[in-house]
């Protein structure tokens, strides 16, 4: 906290020698720096760049085409930038199992047995000291060319986030890249036994691995004769499949693509390491850190905590993990203090879905944010598909409050369907009201998949890759994206009208919210008490309201794609007491298009607006005062 007030002070003292400003407004800049909304950008490394349109099922790279580090060129990341983004989150970077040969870089071929698609699954990681080969023009150079985008990624403006996976890794985990004195998980693994606390895997002691039973007329690689897709496997004796399937011979439908790593708790449950203390969840990070100081700790605990700071200090700004909660939650003590301690300004992410496990994970895990998949997403997505009712989006607020700016909020990533698919909205306009209510309803971070912003549908057949989902394991383009990166222009010079002002809605939306002060101010739900007084007021809008002490919002959104809705919006006089209104009349603007004007009446204590939208349109509305 110290350093932190010393470079607050530094700020103004540079500020106020360089520039006539008034104290307050230099007092506004440092707010606006430090206390503002995140977005972050998720975007697929191997589909951005790609302008091949063959899309040819389970296609090569010569098919089907690829992109590499180097499409994101600082024009690319200036248009991301400027969309309303603050960190990009590049997916599928660590080196994970491609089916493509390498050999003449030292790099072993990967069987097509145990990896799914062509292009590999980017959570099948098989070195984490380096990247993806795929995505390098010149192989060789494939860690320098990651480490030139993380300069240009922050020479324009955007922190940097990676993946990394800890609940499993590649069945063949093989790094040929590590840094001295650095061993491969497994290496120094006592096979012998099903588990030891020091052990990176769980075995299933002699008794060789056996490739699944593969289902549903699926064939590795479609059915391409392959050297090495002989329903064989080498691994001896077998290890515990990433989903935690102990049998030597998994099932289809298991993760049998990855192996479970060990992190000290036994087959029956025990723990082989210290808990934290009781009441350690309201201690910061540097007292987690010092906690683990003199603490024995598994080995796999270690090569994680290597890993992430490996990648820290290479400039990387923060890490998405993938299924955390199958960690346990002192390690992520460990691992997050580690990272804080070299940079207390790292962003981390993590993928939790169970909502009792959600305080624990943020407080005693120092984990940053967590996906609000399982409350907002899943009910939001019901209201979106026109059978879920605005009603149920209050109380998700209500019962994270505590813990509300924890909790990012999403629309589309790589796991979940495109927006426009026929499998979820049909229409990726029926996003417009979502987005709103989604980026403006706490002060958690927004984040977007690309070509989420453009109605990017996922309708391709890839291969592995089911259509609604773009498919993560196969070569494969992105239609809508296609044509706005228009053969590297990114200016979206082939996209469609209806695609541009999509996208400039997504840029107007997000510019707002980063800007916001009310966004990271207070809210209060008046949804439920309309639902009670107003005439016409139904389950298909929802309205709320936020505030600082500088800015007013009320935010009112139609999810109705169909009908127009016209109502007196009523503002309790709880809120008209908290913003100090007099009893006169006030001017809202919408922030959005900066076009439509309203009047706020003060009538005894109660404010009242006369509202009407259209289908799918959302205002938020700022209170002009004088």
């Amino acid at each position: 906290m110290k350093n932190k007030i010393n470079l607050h002070i530094l700020i103004l003292v540079i500020i106020m020698s360089c520039s006539p400003q008034k104290k307050e407004d230099v007092n506004l800049e440092v707010v606006k720096v430090e206390n503002r909304k995140k977005v972050v950008y998720q975007v697929f490394t191997r589909l951005f760049g790609n302008m091949n349109t063959n899309n040819k099922p389970w296609g090569t790279i010569e098919e089907n085409g690829v992109g590499k580090f180097n499409d994101f060129t600082d024009k690319a990341l200036k248009e991301i930038k400027d969309l309303g983004v603050t960190h990009i989150w590049y997916t599928g970077v660590p080196h994970h199992d491609v089916i493509r040969d390498y050999t003449k870089y030292d790099i072993t071929n990967d069987d097509p047995d145990v990896v799914k698609g062509r292009a590999g699954s980017p959570y099948a990681v098989k070195d984490y000291y380096n990247v993806n080969p795929d995505l390098a023009v010149n192989v060789e150079n494939r860690l320098q060319e990651f480490e030139a985008l993380i300069a240009r990624s922050h020479k324009n403006g955007l922190k940097v986030i990676i993946d990394i996976v800890p609940n499993h890794v590649a069945r063949n985990y093989q790094s040929i890249t590590n840094p001295k004195g650095t061993k491969d998980f497994g290496a120094d693994d006592d096979t012998t036994v099903e588990y030891d606390v020091n052990n990176n895997f769980y075995y299933v002691p002699n008794t060789p691995f056996e490739v699944p039973d593969f289902l549903n007329g699926y064939k590795p690689l479609g059915g391409e004769k392959h050297p090495l897709s002989d329903g064989k496997f080498d691994e001896n004796p077998a290890k515990w499949t990433g989903n935690g399937a102990r049998s030597p011979k998994p099932s289809f439908y298991d993760w049998y693509e990855t192996v479970k790593v060990n992190y000290g708790i036994s087959p029956d449950g025990k723990k082989d390491f210290n808990e934290l203390p009781e009441g350690f969840d309201n201690e910061d990070y540097k007292k987690h850190f010092e906690f683990w100081k003199d603490k024995t700790v598994p080995n796999s605990w270690m090569k994680f905590r290597d890993i992430a700071l490996y990648w820290i200090a290479k400039g990387v700004d923060g890490f998405r993990y993938d299924m955390a909660e199958m960690v346990p939650v002192e390690f992520w003590s460990y691992m997050n203090s580690s990272i804080k301690m070299k940079n207390p300004n790292a962003f981390l992410l993590a993928e939790v879905y169970n909502p009792s496990l959600y305080r624990d994970y943020i407080k005693k895990g120092k984990m940053d944010y967590l996906y609000d998949k399982v409350q907002l997403y899943d009910t939001i997505k019901h209201v979106m598909q026109g059978h879920g009712l605005t009603d149920n989006i209050p109380p998700i607020q209500e019962d994270l409050k505590d813990i509300e700016h924890h909790m990012l909020h999403f629309l589309e990533n790589h796991d979940e369907q495109r927006i426009a698919s026929l499998e979820f909205a049909g229409d990726a306009n029926k996003a417009k009201p979502a987005m709103v209510v989604s980026a403006t309803i706490s002060t958690a971070p927004t984040m977007v998949y690309f070509a989420q912003e453009l109605g990017e549908d996922g309708s391709e057949n890839a291969g592995f890759g089911s259509p609604s989902r773009t498919s993560i394991f196969d070569y494969v383009g992105v239609p809508a994206l296609q044509r706005w990166v228009n053969n590297k222009q990114f200016d979206g010079g082939q996209s469609t009208k209806e695609e541009l002002l999509l996208r400039d809605y997504y840029k107007r939306l997000l510019n707002f919210t980063i800007t916001s002060d009310a966004l990271m101010g207070e809210y209060q739900d008046i949804h439920l008490y309309n639902r009670e007084k107003t005439l016409n007021y139904n389950s298909k809008v929802l309205s709320f309201v936020r505030w600082s002490t500088n800015e007013k919002l009320i935010v009112v959104s139609n999810f109705d794609y169909k009908a127009h809705q016209r109502f007196r919006l009523e503002i309790p006089a709880d809120v008209i007491e908290k913003w100090s209104l007099k009893n006169e009349s006030y001017q809202l603007t919408d922030q959005l298009y900066n076009k439509k004007t309203f009047t706020l009446n003060n009538n005894s204590g109660v404010g009242f607006v006369d509202l009407r939208l259209d289908p799918l349109e959302s205002f938020i509305l700022k209170l002009e005062q004088n």
